[in-house]
């Protein structure tokens, strides 16, 4: 997320042209309708599974308390189908998907997710493995 832009006081910062609260409900309706979505058993979830690579998301379902939910864990251990070839190619960033997948299914992963040391870190060893893949 960019830096808020410099705004008078008592005036709303922007993120990217949006205000704080807009991004965290635009992120609130997807994450509600994302689940409700594939609880209903999507033939093929590859956007919320897209998702899970991005640490601030993963961030924001803990938040949420949704990583505290038996059900929506055991729904994202079932997601690890996506680690099979045939599903594979529907992700952009498969091996940050699937690391993420393997991480949620430890109950310390998921408590230590809400720290942003932790997000950062992530996003931090994220950059590091793709800077090698870069010409």
């Amino acid at each position: 997320m960019s830096e808020p832009s410099a705004n008078a006081p008592g005036e709303p910062q922007y993120y990217g042209g949006y205000t704080r609260f807009e991004l965290e409900l635009e992120v609130a309706i997807c994450s509600a309708h994302l689940f409700n979505l594939h609880k209903q058993c999507s033939p093929l979830p590859s956007q919320f599974v897209q998702c899970l690579a991005n640490p601030w998301y993963l961030n924001h379902l803990a938040s949420q308390k949704l990583l505290d939910n038996p059900e929506f864990i055991a729904y994202l251990d079932y997601l690890q189908y996506f680690s099979q070839s045939e599903y594979t190619i529907y992700l952009n960033y498969p091996g940050p998907t699937f690391r993420a997948l393997q991480l949620l299914q430890h109950e310390r992963f998921r408590k230590e997710i809400l720290m942003p040391d932790t997000v950062m870190r992530m996003i931090d060893e994220g950059v590091k493995a793709n800077a090698g893949d870069r010409p």
